[in-house]
């Protein structure tokens, strides 16, 4: 998947393309050989098509250039001291693995190939922010890798590893050039199922920096990003996405963001469920779908989330309803969009949705809720008939998991949606009033000292919900007796 390079990265590659290079003084000096620099001559400021018939003739003595081979030492080893010839020659290698895709593969055509020897300490070059020694040797390997696709032990145990942290450094600068070309280096580099799992393995560098662009652009950010949608007080800073989002996400950067995350998302059957119970995942694109005017973005987040959903439908489905997902996508099918792609994926989620919907029951939908970890006046809460039904059994539900959950919620201080502790007590008070014999169990899981702690609380919907619910406990303490 080819994409436009971003202005910054292009900007400064044709810079180092145009400054001139004393190469005969930098023979002397032993920057280089004399056979290395014939090489260098022979495909540097000449046309595509000369280029690649030069290599092409010679794939062997220009990975040895590069890489270098038994003795023979690699020119990006003796230039390594010299940071504008390096820099030159790290353009230049990288417009030839562009120009010649055979080049790349013949990197790793021998077992006893090892081209990243004198690559990969270029990375970590100098600590200088200002040094592009280390972006552009970044730029090399994803090159090298995605040209070949290779899988070999030495890229996914080593290679693969070191260049994800150092992308991750870039998709957490502040610049959002940097972060663009991060984004659109790990794009590139998800070309097989090893290279995605090392990806999700690395995720609190990879992926979570990437939520944090989505969230940024969501309009929700710092502490509790997830009560903010689950409460749906976000603050977008404009009601789409163009020219740039809540945040300050740009159209481009959320699109490159949204690419990888559903290149990762053909993993959903052995990462879904983390992704969703690390990040909320469901409930963020679910919220984004919601802001996303353009054709392009809602392709992402429908595909994303139908992959998502189909390959965990038992724990993810229950959580896209909460999301209202089915409302959003009902919705959606009124709009008239250009692309068949996304129509056909549009139609794909929609039917897998009502299809859950259709077999859903109200119990399910509460303990899809509480499992969420995030309460909200959902209709059963304020159902008496819900309650009457149920309260029993959500007492017994897989011994107690249920009230253990409620129990885990009401644990938190919810600084940011007093709700969810409101909610909380109105369950707990239904359980007691309905189910009065199995008091002792809910004060086993210390619910009722936590109801008697939050009479203190600040806010006056959670006082008033939790002395009624201490009140229906003191009724019936005082009925036993």
């Amino acid at each position: 998947m080819s994409l436009d390079p971003p202005t910054y990265l292009a900007s400064l590659q044709s810079n180092i393309r145009q400054r001139p290079i004393p190469w005969d003084g930098a023979v002397r000096a032993g920057t280089l050989t004399e056979e290395q620099l014939a090489k260098i001559r022979a495909v540097d400021k000449v046309k595509r098509d000369v280029r690649k018939q030069v290599i092409e003739a010679d794939l062997d003595g220009y990975k040895t250039l590069f890489a270098g081979k038994n003795e023979k030492r690699s020119v990006l080893e003796l230039a390594s001291k010299r940071p504008d010839v390096c820099q030159y020659l790290l353009v230049l290698l990288s417009d030839l693995l562009d120009n010649v895709p055979a080049l790349s593969k013949a990197f790793f055509a021998s077992e006893d190939s090892n081209p990243y020897k004198n690559i990969l300490p270029l990375l970590a070059h100098s600590n200088n922010t200002e040094d592009p020694i280390p972006l552009l040797t970044s730029i090399v390997l994803v090159r090298l890798m995605a040209g070949s696709r290779d899988e070999s032990t030495p890229t996914a145990e080593k290679a693969l590893p070191m260049l994800y942290s150092y992308l991750a450094s870039l998709t957490k600068n502040s610049d959002a050039g940097l972060q663009d070309i991060g984004v659109q280096e790990y794009s590139q580099l998800l070309y097989s199922r090893v290279c995605r799992q090392q990806f999700w393995k690395q995720r609190s560098e990879t992926v979570g920096p990437l939520i944090d662009i989505l969230r940024a652009a969501a309009g929700v950010s710092g502490g509790d990003a997830s009560a903010s949608l689950w409460s749906g007080t976000t603050n977008p800073l404009r009601s789409g996405f163009e020219p740039s989002v809540a945040g300050g996400v740009g159209l481009q950067l959320l699109y490159h963001v949204l690419l990888v995350l559903w290149q990762l998302s053909f993993e959903a059957a052995d990462v879904g469920d983390e992704l969703n119970d690390e990040y909320d995942v469901v409930l963020l694109y679910t919220h984004l779908l919601r802001l996303s005017p353009k054709e392009k973005t809602t392709r992402l987040l429908i595909a994303t989330l139908y992959n998502l959903l189909s390959k965990n439908q038992n724990s993810l489905l229950p959580i896209a309803v909460l999301a209202r997902l089915p409302q959003l996508l009902q919705n959606l099918s009124s709009r008239q969009f250009t692309d068949p792609d996304l129509v056909e994926d549009r139609d794909q989620l929609r039917e897998l949705v009502e299809e859950y919907t259709k077999t859903k029951t109200t119990f399910d939908e509460y303990v899809a809720e509480v499992n969420s970890g995030h309460l909200r006046w959902s209709p059963p809460h304020r159902s008496t008939v819900f309650w009457a039904e149920n309260a029993r059994k959500i007492l017994d539900y897989e011994n107690g998991e249920i009230i253990r959950k409620l129990a885990e919620i009401m644990e938190k201080p919810w600084e940011n949606d007093k709700a969810v502790l409101a909610i909380a007590c109105n369950d707990v008070g239904c359980l007691v009033r309905e189910v009065p014999e199995k008091r002792g169990q809910l004060e086993r899981y210390g619910l009722k000292t936590r109801i008697m702690g939050l009479m203190g609380e600040a806010d006056e919907n959670v006082r008033w919900e939790s002395l009624r619910a201490l009140g229906g406990w003191l009724q019936y303490s005082f009925d036993t007796k």
